[in-house]
């Protein structure tokens, strides 16, 4: 199966997967073979709690995750200086959407080990397959089961412990020839008091899935259940009180996914997604303030590409979402909502001596029962050249707008006071992404680089006001942002080296004066570098490392510097006398930075685990 590069990551920049979508196929071999050799971080587990789907993010340099206790407590994934809202979370053909705040987009209760890596789309691929995200979407698939299952037992520094165990048995069918039957399932446990004082946790997850697959399809019937406690100073306002967040999220999802003919495929999924939260402000004083939140979604998709000859294909994407809440903070005049989407993007390639030049026009529709629909622009045009000496370049220029609506939380609370003021004024969001990116590849050495400009209108941001007694407000705002992206990858004989920059600059608009500061919109890195290695001297030996340097843009909220510098170093051992078990040696934020990667929520503290990991 081969892929194409359309601005899957932009600026990803960096990572080769930056030209790999699961759902867009074509005839480039080079591309399928660029996607298998990068990888944007070095180390791919957490150390302060067991893996999740946005764990191998936290160095990504594709996006910039900014954390609340830890990443896998409450995780903001931001893309290009988007905000948290901005960025979908697909599996399949469907986005996992939560009506109250985008802040839960990632309570993804899926075992990593069920996943594929995740893909980070952006311009034309992000309008194609994204679902009310604007800027950008982490798309995961389902990997075929394989036979075997690993346990884990953990502990560490902050009273850290961590149980985790996971199994899988893939049989081939009498019944059914060609056919396999798979099963698998996962549980994993962890908790800690924190890296610092009232930054506890108390985390657990069960998943388990069942599936039916052949040479051309995959069935995938999938039930997941996360139950989340952390507690963390300011977690969410700016007023010194230790607050705490009780999360239960529960999804059934059933995805197909078939190929046919030459070159084409579809895939179907469906879902239903329950998150319930219970929000304490203060932890010594309960009943000061107190919410309970109650959503539930429900969602069809479909999406794929089909092939009308060499050159000519449809790429297609459609999405409905029906959601509701029951909760104790909104006004109750806006618990309801259904989404449609529909998207296709025609494409034609011409094939030259070397080369394939694609073209990519199309356009999106989106709509909802509550808000006007609108009708968005897509298209790219990539140069594809395979040198016969085996290196490759991809040169692409793109233009793609995308619209998404604004949370309850944002649209349907109070708007009069209150910790978390809503605005009823609030509109569709639009955003215009131009995009012009290149990828070289080498025998031992890649680079993804792009240049980027976006436009966002009515944008909802959330802010703040030192003369108010509420934690912050939701206002709209227009900004354009322009950004430089690089990653280069290379390999030796024992060692890889990820490297990447990445430059933005904003130039923002609120039509309003009384505006001190604001938490997400204008949070962002004006220059972040990473730099990870992996090493292996020895058979036994396995050293990895992640580096994240960054200078932040100035907010009034902020305290401390803004400039920080995040390591996690890991040493794996595996003792040659005993077979399949491996010893592995954690640590993050290695310099105790304390570096606010919320505007007025204190940093993470430093962690040290000690784990030890038998496979089968």
């Amino acid at each position: 199966m081969n892929r194409t590069p359309h601005l899957i990551i932009p600026a990803i920049l960096c990572s080769v997967t930056a030209f790999a979508n699961a759902n867009t196929l074509s005839d480039e071999s080079a591309i399928e073979k660029i996607t298998v050799e990068a990888s944007p971080t070095a180390n791919k587990l957490p150390v302060g709690t067991f893996d999740s789907p946005i764990s191998n993010l936290e160095y990504d340099p594709r996006v910039d995750l900014q954390s609340r206790n830890m990443a896998e407590a409450q995780a903001d994934v931001t893309i290009r200086g988007g905000i948290f809202e901005n960025t979908g979370f697909r599996v399949g053909s469907t986005t996992l959407l939560d009506p109250q705040s985008g802040h839960y987009f990632a309570e993804i209760p899926i075992a990593p080990q069920m996943l594929s890596s995740p893909d980070v789309l952006t311009g034309a691929d992000n309008a194609l397959y994204g679902m009310n995200s604007s800027v950008g979407t982490v798309s995961f698939g389902w990997k075929p089961i394989i036979t075997g299952g690993s346990v884990s037992l953990g502990t560490g520094t902050n009273d850290f412990n961590l149980q985790s165990i996971h199994a899988a048995k893939n049989t081939q069918l009498d019944s059914l020839a060609n056919y396999t039957l798979g099963f698998e399932g996962e549980y994993s446990h962890s908790q800690s008091d924190g890296t610092i004082d009232n930054g506890d946790h108390d985390f657990s997850r069960a998943s388990a899935r069942v599936q039916l697959a052949s040479e051309h399809s995959q069935t995938d019937l999938f039930y997941g259940s996360q139950d989340k406690f952390f507690g963390w100073p300011n977690l969410y306002t700016p007023f010194g009180v230790n607050e705490t967040e009780d999360l239960e999220t529960r999804l059934w999802m059933l995805n197909h996914k078939q190929s046919y003919a030459d070159n084409s495929n579809f895939e179907v999924s469906a879902y239903y997604r329950t998150h319930d939260d219970h929000y304490i402000y203060s932890r010594e004083n309960p009943s000061a303030f107190e919410a309970f939140h109650k959503s539930e979604v429900k969602s069809l998709g479909l999406s794929g590409r089909h092939a009308q000859s060499d050159a000519l294909a449809m790429n297609y994407s459609a999405q409905f979402i029906d959601d509701s809440i029951e909760s104790t903070t909104l006004e109750n005049n806006f618990t309801s909502r259904k989404y449609y989407k529909l998207s296709v993007l025609p494409q034609y390639t011409i094939a030259l001596k070397n080369q394939q030049l694609t073209f990519r026009l199309g356009a999106a529709y989106d709509d909802t029962n509550r808000d006007d629909a609108e009708v968005s622009a897509i298209g790219d045009i990539t140069l594809n050249t395979q040198n016969s000496d085996g290196t490759a370049q991809t040169l692409y220029l793109s233009y793609a707008q995308a619209s998404q609506v604004a949370g309850y939380t944002a649209i349907g609370g109070s708007d009069s006071g209150g910790l978390f003021r809503s605005n009823y004024n609030l509109e569709r969001e639009t955003t215009s992404n131009l995009e012009l990116g290149l990828l070289l590849e080498e025998q031992s050495w890649q680079l993804n680089s792009a240049i980027f400009y976006r436009k966002d209108n009515n944008l909802t941001d959330w802010t703040f006001n030192f003369d108010s007694t509420s934690a912050r407000f939701a206002n709209p705002v227009d900004i354009d942002t322009a950004g430089v992206e690089f990653l280069a990858t290379k390999h030796f004989d024992t060692a890889k080296l990820i490297a990447s920059y990445t430059y933005l600059h904003k130039s923002e608009n609120y039509g309003a004066a009384d505006i001190d500061a604001s938490f997400y919109a204008l949070n962002f890195p004006d220059h972040r570098l990473t730099l990870g290695a992996v090493y292996n001297p020895t058979d036994i030996l396995e050293f990895r490392i992640d580096n994240e340097w960054r200078t932040q843009h100035k907010n009034a909220l902020r305290k401390g510097n803004d400039n920080a510098l995040f390591t996690q170093l890991t040493l794996k051992i595996t003792p040659p006398q005993l077979s399949n078990l491996f010893i592995t040696l954690a640590a993050d934020n290695l310099w105790d930075e304390s570096f606010e990667e919320i505007p007025g929520t204190p940093g993470r503290g430093e962690q040290y685990t000690l784990s030890a990991t038998y496979n089968w």
